[in-house]
């Protein structure tokens, strides 16, 4: 990540197997020292010479909050000060608060009797073993009388939705686009490592902090709210059927390849600036007209290689859709090319 005149760029450091370490393969460096050397004295393709070191956030790490509750995730009300508020849902609000007094966290207030303490509970133990960059951090609870709060790493900017709706284009260039992708893809990655389902990604259980980085929120929480192991659909059920996939609404059947649908979903989000998907249509003809094989058409302005991405997400088959796996690295990919002959050659739409 390199700051050019107030704007964040991404370069991918790889390195061969057993061999030297690149940004470009025209040229390697033997040590990681030696590269951030070259790259201090001169350019060389990148955007600008490497200056000093960006400082580091003063914001909590992800395992800063939670030591005293390694073995309780239980703490005081007391300790959590709301300031403000940040948002509103189908389940609660979320504010921005302070924890001791000292360290400032996201507090996700739940509506009262729209979830089952032991049931979170239970969740959270698998929540706390997920620790990664792009993962909302879980820190604490408090259970013992409603409303709930859930207590988690604070995300200055918001929601993914409301910060793509906001900037429109403006600010935001096709790479921090892609980057933004890519960083969902990496800690959707991680959860089909583990085994583990989000059940609602979308825009707006993605935040967003400083310099554009983003994280995945919410995992877990889907299954936890339905108050069951799958999440069923019943008469009166309220779930996202514009993120949802075929089999989803079909059949009940929900796994992390109903997730990539979802990316999928995800990707038109960010490619429009936070438009609804379907915009066209109402939840009744997505309902009918999805699982028949109606996909929505490529964004204006979309590459054709990014809309390529979406219908392979939104592939009818489930087990023919990619891996989180393989579209986190087809993301990064993309900043190993040039950038303006990279989109003139896949064109856009």
């Amino acid at each position: 990540m390199v700051l050019d005149n107030g704007r964040v760029k991404h370069y991918k450091v790889k390195k061969l197997d057993n061999g030297p370490y690149f940004v470009s393969k025209t040229r390697t460096f033997s040590t990681l020292k030696t590269l951030v050397q070259h790259y201090s004295e001169q350019a060389d393709g990148l955007c600008v010479r490497l200056g000093e070191p960006c400082k580091k956030n003063e914001a909590p790490q992800t395992y800063g909050l939670s030591y005293n509750t390694v073995d309780q995730w239980e703490i005081d009300r007391s300790t959590i000060k709301l300031l403000r508020k940040l948002g509103a849902g189908q389940f609660g609000e979320v504010f921005e608060g302070l924890w001791n007094g000292t360290t400032s966290v996201a507090v996700k207030t739940l509506k009262n009797g729209s979830m089952d303490a032991e049931d979170f509970l239970r969740e959270a133990q698998i929540m706390k073993r997920l620790r990664h960059a792009k993962l909302i951090q879980l820190y604490a609870v408090c259970t013992m009388e409603e409303p709930i709060y859930i207590i988690t790493e604070l995300m200055k900017n918001g929601s993914l939705l409301e910060y793509l709706q906001k900037d429109k284009g403006s600010t935001l260039s096709f790479s921090d686009q892609i980057e933004m992708a890519a960083q969902v893809a990496s800690g959707m990655s991680f959860l089909e490592l583990q085994n583990y389902i989000h059940r609602d990604l979308a825009a707006r259980n993605v935040l967003v902090g400083e310099n554009n980085i983003c994280k995945v929120a919410d995992f877990g929480l889907a299954r936890v709210f339905m108050n069951e192991n799958v999440y069923e659909i019943k008469d009166g059920t309220k779930f996202p059927v514009r993120w949802t996939a075929p089999e989803v609404i079909r059949y009940n059947k929900f796994t992390i390849k109903s997730d990539v649908w979802s990316f999928g979903i995800l990707l038109y989000e960010i490619m429009t600036f936070g438009q609804m998907p379907y915009p066209t249509m109402t939840n009744y003809q997505v309902i009918q007209q999805v699982p028949e094989g109606h996909r929505m058409s490529c964004p204006l302005k979309c590459p054709k290689f990014m809309y390529h991405m979406m219908t392979e997400c939104w592939n009818g088959k489930e087990q023919e859709r990619p891996t989180f796996e393989t579209l986190l690295w087809r993301l990064e990919d993309y900043f190993e090319q040039d950038v303006s002959s990279y989109d003139d050659a896949n064109n856009f739409h």
